[in-house]
């Protein structure tokens, strides 16, 4: 059996298209008490913030596009915001990533994608002042990179299972990946944010991929954050 190539393959024909773009996630700088008539720090602000990732692969076999099931697993990383005019910011970051899928088939059979990326966001910010804290929109391109992974599965109807990984091989996947980033959330006056951030990949990740034949991320954070004064 040749379940561990990463061309599309039977093994992997599961997956179902992954029909939601998420809202984003908030980490921008808090400025203490500011009311809403009052202009943003001329100067940068750094930040940091950490929680859990939803992630799904998406992958089209012979034209048919399928997604796997959610895989939680975690985000985290720093960030500084650069006032660009009043309400108005933009904001790279860089974070640790795990992304991938998971497949379950009956009681005893499953397959899954376990994928570490260090991304780099860039989102452009708008913050309106609301009360004592601001509300945060952006949008932007990320950029990322898979620094490692594994890509198993386990088919009890055969007796066989493997584990390698997922970037190795000329069959294996790109290990750039960029899409579109999209984050909302709300900052409080004392620094601390919360918020969603969802990314959407637009590279087909497979080496030897073409238009009928692709896989691609998508994951979304829920976060904490915090941004130093």
């Amino acid at each position: 059996m040749k379940h561990a190539n990463l061309k599309p393959r039977k093994a992997w024909k599961w997956a179902s298209p992954l029909s939601f773009i998420c809202l984003g996630f908030l980490w921008f700088p808090a400025f203490a008490q500011m009311p809403a008539n009052s202009q943003p720090p001329a100067t940068a602000s750094f930040g940091i913030k950490v929680g859990p990732n939803f992630s799904s692969v998406t992958t089209k076999v012979s034209g048919s596009k399928e997604t796997s099931n959610l895989l939680t697993s975690v985000s985290g990383g720093v960030y500084v915001n650069v006032p660009l005019a009043p309400e108005f910011y933009l904001q790279p970051a860089l974070l640790f990533e795990q992304k991938g899928g998971k497949k379950v088939f009956g009681s005893q059979s499953d397959e899954l994608f376990r994928l570490n990326y260090l991304t780099l966001p860039i989102n452009f910010t708008f913050a309106p002042a609301v009360g004592t804290g601001q509300w945060l929109v952006g949008i932007g391109p990320y950029f990322g990179y898979g620094l490692s992974g594994t890509h198993s599965a386990s088919f009890a109807d055969s007796l066989f299972t493997f584990s390698h990984d997922p970037f190795s091989g000329d069959n294996g996947l790109k290990r750039f990946d960029a899409g579109l980033n999209v984050l909302i959330g709300y900052q409080l006056a004392s620094g601390i944010n919360l918020g969603v951030q969802s990314e959407l990949g637009l590279v087909n990740l497979l080496k030897n991929g073409d238009s009928n034949n692709s896989f691609r991320n998508t994951s979304f954070q829920v976060t904490i954050g915090y941004t130093f004064k």
